[in-house]
């Protein structure tokens, strides 16, 4: 029996992240010891005294369908947290609540763009961002970092990018995957360009923003000149470790906000009414554990940083923040291991996940071909094995 289904599906694919986090189950139902440096998960637990709050709610009775854009309280909340961390002033009515960030990111996509509306977006970037910009019909326009100017984006080059046809400038800070994070001075240089280009929406990913190992986080909504042109999108499962309860919010202009609400109103409606009490102690609550949780990354920063750098081949930009290394692996493209031939980052990540049991996300799904992904949200004693086991693995290509 065949299904006629929507081309909608053909405009698009399936994120690389979890696919190969599919895979690395697969095996492990084989019986095979596969170690997971694949997806982007703290492996905390959620703070007791966020739980505690669910709990109560549950207890409180909570149980009953929630305004769409979020409880006022939850809108209050945000608002109070965007001015303690990030000097940002915002009222509830700037404020929806979507489940998960990446909602509000499809929100936001699919409120501005329109057929043929370009968006830019800076290389390496997240595996969704391009594929929501699909399913809207927008159009991507890529600016290639590199690894040499640390993945950030020079003024000259946003600049050379746009053109009448562009729509929304979409980045993150910091980034997945590479880890970099633009300082205050870097942003304040950008923003020289978009004040000369205020039809841009500039959609600001700061999902990581407790993950930061070189400073304070610096959002771009800070200059008064574009803040009414700027998308915060922001969430919980990151720095709280929530990845499961999803929660995400978005600060923006008031025509965006209502044009998002009107969006998710068909979509999904309101989020978890239990969830966003737990949102209102995470946000409002002490950052304790987020903070150990972030100095815990640190560490497993360091050490990854000193198993990648005694694989040869590999060139790596130390993060600045988040959890994943992102390094060059092209020098391994050509070689052999039998007769199969390492073409590409995806032939390679398909090597270390069959030979060395690692699983990793190449470079291809993050519009950066010569790069791997690899996570370091696991324990440091599975750190140090999959790193060992990947170098080992890498001595039979020849």
């Amino acid at each position: 029996m065949s299904t006629n289904l929507s081309t909608l599906l053909n405009r698009f694919s399936e994120p690389e992240t979890l696919k190969m986090a599919k895979l690395g189950r697969e095996l492990r139902a084989k019986g095979i010891d596969v170690i997971d440096l694949s997806l982007g998960e703290p492996d905390f637990d959620t703070p007791q005294h966020i739980k505690e709050a669910a709990i109560k709610a549950i207890n409180d009775n909570w149980s009953h369908y929630t305004p769409v854009s979020g409880y006022p309280d939850l809108k209050e909340a945000v608002c109070t947290k965007l001015k303690r961390d990030n000097n940002l002033d915002y009222k509830p009515e700037n404020i929806i609540v979507s489940t998960g960030a990446k909602q509000t990111l499809a929100n936001a996509i699919l409120a501005l763009v329109d057929e043929g509306d370009e968006v830019i977006i800076p290389t390496p970037y997240w595996v969704t961002y391009s594929e929501l910009v699909k399913i809207a019909r927008g159009h991507v326009v890529e600016i290639n970092t590199t690894v040499e100017q640390n993945f950030k984006i020079t003024p000259a080059q946003l600049e050379a990018a746009i053109t009448s046809n562009t729509r929304v400038f979409l980045f993150s800070s910091p980034c997945n995957p590479s880890g970099a994070v633009y300082t205050k001075e870097e942003l304040a240089a950008l923003v020289k360009v978009f004040e000369k280009h205020p039809r841009i929406t500039i959609l600001s990913d700061e999902i990581y923003e407790y993950i930061n190992f070189i400073g304070n986080h610096e959002s771009i909504a800070q200059f008064p000149s574009i803040k009414d042109h700027v998308v915060v999108i922001n969430g919980l499962s990151k720095g709280f470790a929530m990845t499961g309860w999803r929660l995400g919010y978005m600060a923006a202009n008031t025509d965006i906000v209502k044009a998002c609400e009107k969006l998710q109103g068909q979509f999904t409606s309101g989020t978890c009414s239990i969830t966003q009490r737990a949102a209102i102690a995470a946000l409002t609550g002490d950052l304790a554990s987020s903070r150990a949780m972030t100095a815990e990354f640190a560490r497993r920063r360091e050490k990854t940083m000193q198993l990648v750098n005694s694989i040869p081949g590999f060139k790596c930009f130390e993060p600045q923040g988040a959890f994943y290394v992102f390094p060059d692996v092209s020098a391994y493209y050509g070689k052999k291991f039998g007769n199969e031939t390492v073409a590409n980052s995806g032939d390679l990540s398909m090597f270390i996940l069959n030979e060395a049991h690692v699983s990793s996300v190449m470079g291809d799904a993050f519009g950066e071909p010569n790069c791997i992904r690899f996570s370091f949200a696991n324990s440091m004693e599975n750190i140090e094995k999959a790193w060992e086991r990947i170098k080992n693995a890498l001595t039979k290509l020849n």
